[in-house]
């Protein structure tokens, strides 16, 4: 600065100049820090945002410039100290090396001895109005370089930034009261004899236990406590496995004699339910938590062994219980309900968190219109190893929490061998998410006792670590005796606490024979919704035509005062209402319009998410107007009717696919009531997803029964898009089926696969996920040129009440005894194959149309087949090659359950899913239709 130099400041002030407004306020923004000594300086022509008189001028004297100067640098120091102390705090419980003292925060770079004296008003949050350096160095190193590393100095706001200093150095400054310490004890010690106990009884055992992190249980039990107190009902977690089960028996009230059970070789779940289940490092609960007489509901989400995958299926519970809660206002902006009751907590592994992408696609959601939650808390168990790898190989950043640093959320080092620091963590990130409504990290930097798991030898590849770990106490231990030299604990009182636990455990493993689990699955939200018996049943989903011309009028009404895109009124409106008022033409997006609207007229609330979702890849949709003037967004649907209870979400997402895709699932398993769906802006898309798809959607309910009524649009047709966007993999999804070969019709599968061809199919099929009194996931291999086809139209007539969504449409232009060969298709192909039929007069072939090919409709395809008595020849025609598409599905179902020999036409086997060449395209385009009709019969 340079008023550091100077003897005498003589300020000569314009009206006119900009600049030095600006650097007036710079200074004066320092100099406010030190309002004690500067008072005296605050005449007319000086204060804060001034606009001073011209020629006015002052002078300081030399003796108020050292001071200032001082106390400038000093504040430079704090502040060095606030950004750059954590690299200096003593947080690992296990370090190899002392940790190194930083020359950025030696006073002496600061033109600053230890026996200057200093203001520390307006600076510090201590009471001591001034003081030496030394005395301020050792509030700072307390505050900032102890057991805690915080940091905060890149968060956004200045009023965050203060915020989190005052917070910190208040927090950190203050005592423990016993009630507190002695209930983090008893957590602790409780979790040690968990682990104790399983070692015992099942040696063999991979627990993945808490030995090396008990410290979590002080984080648990504040948290807890925090959030009870601050009037929140709902908390939603998500855990990989870490202490999971200490966590659950411990604290949520998990039946240990349910674990015991499992360990022995039985199921989780009661002896009629139909599921695989699941290892027991998966296991869940959900429970009442009664704090100080408040209420706390606590669920933890299911979760695969896929680390990090279940982080956005629990922000997707979160907004789906916030918008159920509804104890907030509407949001007509995001269109759903919000809730200051309900909050998130997410639990992470060091490794996993800073490797797995899907994190970075979390937190990049975290922000966005109709995905935030109000932000989460994150607590990283940090065990300073990912299997067996090292930190210094695991990742290229200081810390695993860095990726947090991308949406600019603060960060708490703390060294799990101090579990009231872990305490302190705490209160300091709950009261700023709570504050701030925004996410915060808490990383506790523990250690693992036994390595991966209780049976592995860690030794192999981290002697040194573990020599150090091996020479050492427990945490519970430890802690407890500093509470014992404190008197706050007796050595009785501790191993009462070890008793009480050991004999509630061995009660419970004496039970275990005796012992039934409950059916916590369909209740509460999900009463009246059962497992499927028949997921191919009829389901009258037809709507009376009258309502469907109301709500298809709603779906493009536009108020006088928006200004629409003059495109729209054309293409768009009037060709929908034309629509309406014949009866007959109408398109795919009409169809789902009136899909949509008739299920939110009946009170269901429809969410679609995606990428562009609101006017569609394809530019059909146009479920929302933008106005052209100032952007606003209107969605017609939502005001069909006074007093609308459903509504219609739009969630235009970013350009992610899993984390999108989990958080859909995870909207699609807290609500029956919404229609959740997905669509990929290509049916290929789904590839970023499969995780998901492989370890939630699809197997979900066999093995912890969840049931989802999820619905993913996949477009999918060949039109020369190339490798990837002609297919979405149609055979993958089939592979993931339960469906058997050899069952017979009716059978109840884990997903539906359908491949509708007419905007009927597509509106009963939409309409039949919320009408049955099961939830099914269901994939729709979505169309591209069917949607403004021709010939790929329905008429009101055919969504009458009635109607229904037809697993199989047979050929009604054939003439039965004429009839020698049978072609069966699925989607978008089959307008090629029946305009070849026409100009080519093929009138010997049938071609039908199986639109469901999961469950198989077997018994529909008998009764179709069986008209054609005359037929020799069975052909199984499709654009995918022989590797994918429905062939290796279709062929031994056809064959087993019809009894009827099956051929194939479609291309070769191939490595990608289409050719890239346009010539080859068209030439490979032709030969997949003509080639089923030149086939010659038997």
């Amino acid at each position: 600065m340079a008023l550091r130099a100077c003897t005498s400041v003589q300020f000569h002030l314009k009206r006119q100049s900009l600049q030095w407004n600006t650097n007036i306020l710079q200074i004066k923004r320092i100099w406010c820090k030190f309002d004690g000594i500067i008072q005296s300086y605050h005449n007319e022509n000086c204060v804060y945002g001034f606009r001073p008189k011209p020629e006015t001028h002052f002078e300081v004297p030399k003796e108020d410039l050292e001071i200032r100067s001082k106390n400038s640098n000093f504040y430079r120091l704090v502040m060095a100290y606030r950004h750059l102390a954590h690299k200096q705090a003593n947080i690992n419980p296990i370090a190899l090396s002392k940790q190194i003292m930083l020359p950025e925060l030696k006073p002496e770079k600061f033109g600053l001895n230890l026996t200057d004296r200093v203001s520390f008003k307006g600076i510090l949050e201590t009471e001591q109005k001034e003081g030496t350096v030394s005395e301020a160095l050792e509030f700072l190193n307390h505050v900032y370089c102890c057991n805690i590393g915080i940091e905060f100095s890149h968060l956004e706001t200045e009023e965050e930034k203060e915020w989190f200093a005052k917070t910190t150095e208040t927090c950190l400054t203050e005592s423990l009261d016993n009630k507190t310490r002695i209930a983090v004890a008893t957590e602790m010690l409780k979790s040690q004899t968990f682990d104790n106990f399983l070692a015992v009884k099942f040696v063999s055992l991979k627990r993945y236990g808490g030995e090396g992190a008990e410290s979590m249980m002080a984080f648990f039990h504040e948290f807890f406590e925090l959030s009870a107190n601050s009037g929140l009902t709902d908390i939603i977690i998500c855990m990989p496995h870490r202490g999971r089960l200490n966590f659950l028996t411990g604290m949520l009230h998990f039946p240990p004699e349910k674990l015991f059970r499992k360990l022995k070789g039985y199921s989780e779940f009661p002896d009629d339910a139909k599921t695989t289940g699941d290892v027991a490092s998966h296991f869940v609960s959900s429970t009442n938590l009664d704090i100080n007489d408040k209420n706390l509901y606590v669920t933890m989400l299911r979760n695969p062994s896929h680390l990090e995958a279940v982080n956005p299926v629990s922000m997707g519970k979160t907004r789906g219980v916030m918008q159920t809660v509804k104890d907030g206002a509407y949001s007509s902006d995001h269109n759903s309900w919000w809730s200051d009751k309900v909050l998130n907590l997410q639990i992470h592994g060091d490794a996993a968190y800073i490797a797995q992408g899907i994190n970075q696609e979390c937190l990049s959601l975290s922000g966005t219109p109709h995905f935030e939650i109000g932000g989460s808390v994150h607590l990283v168990i940090n065990n300073q190893l990912g299997f067996t790898t090292p930190a210094t190989r695991g990742r290229s950043s200081r810390y695993c929490t860095d990726l947090a640093k991308m949406i600019a959320a603060p960060i708490i080092h703390v060294n799990g061998d101090e579990p009231e620091m872990v305490v302190r963590a705490t209160r300091i990130g709950f009261k700023y998410q709570r504050k701030f409504r925004k996410d915060v990290f808490i990383d506790i930097n523990c250690f693992r006792r036994w390595g991966h798991n209780e049976l592995d030898d860690p030794t192999f590849t981290n002697p040194r670590i573990y020599k150090i770990i091996q020479n050492r106490t427990s945490v519970p231990d430890h802690y407890v005796e500093k509470l014992i030299n404190s008197n706050v604990l007796t050595k009785a009182e501790k191993e009462n606490i070890i008793k009480k636990h050991n004999t509630w455990l061995s009660e419970a493993l004496k039970q275990v024979d005796n012992y039934v689990p409950e059916a916590t699955y369909f209740s509460g939200r999900w009463t009246g919704i059962k497992q499927a018996e028949n997921s191919i049943n009829q389901w009258d989903t037809g709507i009376d035509i009258d309502l469907l011309r109301f709500i298809g009028e709603k779906s493009v009404h536009v108020d006088t005062n928006l200004n629409i895109h003059p495109q729209l009124w054309k293409n768009h409106i009037q060709s929908r209402l034309k629509k309406l008022m014949s009866g007959e033409h109408l398109d795919w997006a009409t169809a789902e319009a009136l899909a949509i609207g008739s299920l939110l007229y009946q009170g269901y609330n429809v969410r679609i998410s995606g990428q562009d979702i609101g006017r569609g890849t394809f530019s059909h949709r146009h479920a929302m107007f933008v106005d052209q003037h100032n952007e606003n967004i209107h969605i017609p649907l939502n005001s069909m009717v006074n007093g609308q209870t459903g509504k219609l979400e739009l969630a235009n997402s970013i350009l992610s696919e899993e984390a999108v895709l989990g958080y859909e699932y995870g909207m699609s398993i807290t609500v029956p009531t919404t229609l959740t769906i997905w669509e990929a802006q290509f049916g290929d898309f789904f590839n970023g997803a499969q995780i998901i798809i492989d370890t939630f959607v699809t197997s979900g309910e066999a093995k912890w029964m969840v049931s989802s009524g999820l619905t993913m649009l996949l477009p999918h047709g060949y039109d020369g898009a190339g490798p990837e966007h002609s297919s979405c993999r149609i055979e993958r999804f089939l592979q993931l089926t339960d469906s058997k070969e050899d069952k017979p019709d009716g059978e109840d599968v884990n997903i539906q696969i359908v491949n509708p061809t007419t905007p009927a199919q597509y509106f009963h099929v939409l309409r039949r996920q919320m009408r049955r009194n099961f939830r099914k996931p269901l994939i729709i291999i979505a169309p591209k040129v069917l949607l403004r086809h021709a010939n790929a139209t329905s008429s009101l007539m055919d969504m009458k009440p009635g109607t229904y969504f037809k697993p199989i449409i047979g050929d009604d232009n054939a003439d039965a005894s004429k009839i020698n060969k049978i072609i069966l298709t699925s989607g978008k192909h089959y307008y090629a194959l029946e305009d070849y039929k026409k100009t080519a007069g093929e009138h010997n072939v049938a071609i039908i149309r199986v639109e469901c090919l999961c469950p198989f409709p077997v018994q529909e395809l008998l009764q179709e087949i069986e008209k054609y008595k005359n037929a020799k020849l069975c052909i199984w025609s499709q654009e995918e090659p022989r590797n994918m598409g429905a062939w290796n599905f279709v062929k031994p179902r056809f064959e087993n359950l019809c009894g009827r020999q099956l051929k194939y036409c479609g291309r070769p086997a191939m490595a990608a899913p289409a050719v890239g060449d346009g010539k080859l395209h068209q030439q490979e385009a032709q030969e997949v239709i003509t080639k089923p009709f030149l086939m010659k019969t038997f």
